[in-house]
Formats: structure tokens, C-alpha cells, sequence
């Protein structure tokens, strides 16, 4: 089901962040502001937090000052008794579960960036690009009323599943090997994470790689009447934290099933594009996948913004000498690859029908 926003709402979905003093939290707070469809309505966190006002408890690390209309929110507890009419959340995977299901049970759609329900066989893992015919899933939740659980990828997989679809789609693939180099916004102890990493690179990231080795396979996997059947083919990933503030980089070899030239994979890449550019939606790049053939590009500090941080920068294709050829990605980690994909998520789900008030 379709509907036309402009002329069917009348004012904007009012929204609870969950989580909302985290990093990826204040991601949300920040690329809600002045959103043309949601505005946020309620900020929630943890029992430490409740009770006081948003602009005391949060260490903001945003390089925009907190907007004044959410600055002022008394911070609630996480439970679903708000008056906003659907939930993003930027909950630890510690109590995530417990929280969105309670949550969808009393009818709130659920869009999450945690990790807790990624796998779940009714829930859709979806990349809005990608693989948003999974958002079929809601349907048989079972949840109360309009309640449901929806997630977006680990922020290195978006990157790795939008490089992937249009040459699985074309050529198939076989196996995947990837290596990352992820910035240290994306961890969860961050400040503690940025003085290891100071003149260091740490490779190892705790559950990192096995994200990155299943994930992918969910996103391009085949739809069925109850679940995703996971697509035929293997990913081996390696992990490593690097000293950038935002940007994974990811180095990518891959083997195809059948024949591809190099102009053949630049161009899938450079006309792919989804629903949401045809929809024109509101968080949508115009172009998802940018191609650079300088040598030395995607680079963090120089492509991570590209197109309000929602592109994925790609560049360096060759021949691989192992594999068929090989690549590096970049993705701004906490836009694209968390807050921003939700968004993007969030409004088509809109435009499909599934969230209303």
C-alpha cells in the first residue's frame, strides 16, 4: 500500500528516540532535526538518566549544537508509554531485546539499529536499496496492533551488501573476502577506544567479523512466505580498528560465476539506485554508489560526507590475482552505516503503508 505524504499528513510522526545520549542516539537527534516527516517527541535512556533534562545528561559529540526543541526533553524511562507514534532505536544490545519487543507488543513500530534482533528469522534486516521486499516480514510478527521490529545492518556491512547487490544481481557471486578499516566513532567505548588506537591499529573487533561473514547473506537472500533463505555464497572477513574519527574503509576481493569487464562493474555500480531514489524520499542519496577512479581515492576525510554521509564511495576495481577483482568501499559509519540508514528506513516504510497514524 502507497500513499501520498504531502497531502495525506496533516503534521508531522512524532517519535521516541531510545537510547538517545549514545553516540548513534545523538546521530538520530541530529539528522531528525527539521526532518520534513518526523520530529522528535520523547527522548528515552537509562534509569540513570531519567528524570533529567536531555542537555544535562548527554555528552554531546555532535559537531552541530542539540537542537532546542530536544535539548529541553526530560529524558524517560524505556518503556512503551510515550505519545509518539513509532520508536528509533539506538539501545546497547544488553537490553535492546527486552526493550523493542516490549515495545512492538504495545503497538510501536520499532526501527532499530541495535544488533539484538538482526538475525531473527521474522524480523527484516534491510538496507532500504537493497532488499526492502523483506519489510514483508512485518506481516507475520504477530505483534499488537501496528507494533513491529525492523533493523538496519552493521554499519560495515551496508558499505559491503550496496557493493555486492548489483554484481550479485548481474553476474552472481561466489565468495567474498573482506578486510576493514573502522574508525573509531563506531565503537561503543569510544574514548577509551581512541587512546588505544592513537598511533596503533587494533585488529580485532569483538564480534565484528562474524557480522560481517552472516549478515550479508540475510540482506541477499531470497524472501519466503516465513523467513529469508541466506544467499549461496561464503564471506571471510577481518576486522581492524584504525585512528579515523568516521569512515570505514573496507577492501573487498571477490569471485563472480560468470564473466564481467571492468567498465561492465563501474557501470552497475554508477545507474544503481532503489525505491527511495524513485520515491525521492527525504533521507535518500540521489545517487547511493559513487565510483572514483583516481588511484587514491575513497578516503575517509575526503568522501565520508558525500551526499549528507548516505553514499557509499567506491574506487580502485582491478583485476585480483586470487579472485576476479578487488575493491575499497568507504561509508560514513554512524550516517549511512547506522542513524541515517534507519531514517531512510523509517520513511519508506511510510510510503509503503506501514507506518501510520
Amino acid at each position: 500500500m502507497t500513499m501520498n505524504i504531502e497531502f495525506y499528513y496533516r503534521k508531522k510522526i512524532p517519535v521516541v528516540i531510545l537510547g538517545a545520549t549514545g553516540l548513534v542516539g545523538q546521530k538520530f537527534v541530529q539528522l531528525l532535526d527539521g526532518h520534513p516527516w518526523f520530529v522528535v517527541e520523547s527522548v528515552a535512556a537509562s534509569e540513570e538518566s531519567a528524570g533529567k533534562i536531555y542537555r544535562d545528561v548527554v555528552d554531546w559529540q555532535m559537531n552541530t549544537p542539540i537542537p532546542e526543541e530536544v535539548a529541553g526533553l526530560r529524558v524517560e524511562k524505556c518503556v512503551p508509554k510515550m505519545e509518539a507514534t513509532m520508536a528509533f532505536s539506538a539501545l546497547s544490545p544488553s537490553v535492546a531485546w527486552e526493550i523493542e519487543e516490549e515495545f512492538a507488543k504495545k503497538g510501536y513500530p520499532v526501527i532499530s539499529n541495535a544488533k539484538s534482533h538482526r538475525m531473527d528469522p521474522m524480523v527484516p534486516l534491510v538496507i532500504p536499496e537493497v532488499n526492502n521486499r523483506h519489510f514483508k516480514l512485518i506481516e507475520s510478527q504477530g505483534y499488537h496492533d501496528n507494533g513491529f521490529i525492523v533493523t538496519n545492518p552493521n554499519c560495515a556491512v551496508i558499505a559491503l551488501a550496496m557493493a555486492l547487490k548489483p554484481l550479485q544481481d548481474q553476474f552472481g557471486v561466489k565468495s567474498v573476502q573482506v578486510t576493514t578499516m573502522q574508525a573509531i566513532s563506531g565503537a561503543s567505548n569510544r574514548q577509551e577506544v581512541a587512546l588505544e588506537v592513537e598511533d596503533n591499529i587494533i585488529p580485532y573487533i569483538a564480534e565484528e567479523e562474524d557480522k560481517l561473514e552472516k549478515e550479508p547473506l540475510k540482506i541477499l537472500g531470497t524472501l519466503s512466505e516465513t523467513d529469508v533463505k541466506p544467499a549461496d555464497f561464503s564471506i571471510s572477513a577481518q576486522c581492524n580498528r584504525v585512528p579515523v574519527s568516521d569512515g570505514h574503509l573496507e577492501n573487498i576481493s571477490v569471485k563472480l560465476h560468470d564473466q564481467a569487464s571492468k567498465q561492465d562493474i563501474i557501470d552497475l555500480w554508477r545507474n544503481f539506485k532503489g525505491e527511495p531514489q524513485g520515491l525521492q524520499l527525504p533521507s535518500a542519496p540521489h545517487y547511493p554508489i559513487h565510483y572514483f577512479h583516481q588511484d587514491e581515492f575513497p578516503q575517509p576525510k575526503k568522501q565520508r560526507d558525500i551526499e549528507r554521509g548516505m553514499a557509499v564511495s567506491i574506487g580502485r576495481l582491478r583485476e585480483c590475482s586470487n579472485f576476479d577483482w578487488k575493491f575499497s568501499i568507504l561509508s560514513h559509519n554512524t550516517v549511512r552505516g547506522a542513524a541515517g540508514c534507519a531514517i531512510l528506513n523509517a520513511e519508506l516504510l511510510v510510503k509503503q503503508g506501514y507506518i501510520f497514524w
